[in-house]
């Protein structure tokens, strides 16, 4: 999936989870793919910004990049953002997160596959288990 892709895709499983966002991504975008509010309860929201970053698994996420983010986010008026990667997000980037306004939920690809895979469906997505071919084998034993 390209990176337009990427980010309709984590903007529509943020929907799922109750966030009314819009797309704003793009070339220009001010470092936002998507602005709109999120629910703290049921008489309260905030505005909140999103980043999604279609990088590697492997690629971590540094601490520069979350701070750029949240200077964008306030920018755009967001009280709190979400920067959601299929990658990980380095110990440094993980403390930015948290040390200025507006505060990021990091959300890396293992996270990423759990929200996915609760919402099933919903997120477009069938999750199905299968056994690994051979692996009860190794459990069996010949003296019974």
């Amino acid at each position: 999936m390209g990176p337009t892709a990427f980010e309709l895709f984590v903007l529509h499983l943020l929907r799922v989870y109750g966030m009314e966002l819009e797309h704003v991504g793009g070339v220009g975008d001010g470092g936002v793919d998507g602005i709109g509010t999120a629910p703290v309860g049921d008489l309260l929201s905030v505005t909140v910004a999103v980043q999604a970053k279609r990088y590697n698994p492997g690629t971590s996420v540094g601490r520069a990049e979350v701070a750029l983010f949240q200077r964008d986010a306030q920018a755009s008026g967001a009280e709190r953002a979400v920067l959601v990667t299929l990658g990980t997000f380095s110990r440094r980037a993980a403390r930015a997160s948290r040390d200025a306004i507006p505060t990021v939920e990091l959300i890396d690809g293992d996270r990423l596959c759990e929200l996915i895979a609760a919402k099933g469906e919903h997120a477009g997505v069938q999750v199905t288990f299968r056994a690994v071919f051979g692996f009860i084998e190794r459990f069996e034993t010949s003296d019974r």
